[in-house]
């Protein structure tokens, strides 16, 4: 089951996740957010917090 939010503006996103390999050769998760349920769907990783600016409802994942 993937974790949605539902912003101030009553759109509901779904978290995903894709491990990504940096320039360094680091391997690193991201997480985004969509509009759809993704087959890359995930839940909220412990110690993380949904954060969302105000302003358009953009919603972002911050460590605590």
């Amino acid at each position: 089951m993937a974790y949605k939010h539902t912003n101030s503006k009553g759109v509901t996103y779904y978290l995903n996740s894709k491990d990504v390999t940096l320039r360094g050769g680091k391997q690193q998760t991201i997480y985004y957010f969509s509009k759809d349920e993704r087959p890359e769907a995930s839940e909220l990783p412990d110690g993380f917090v949904v954060n969302e600016n105000p302003r358009n409802g953009f919603l972002t994942v911050k460590r605590k």
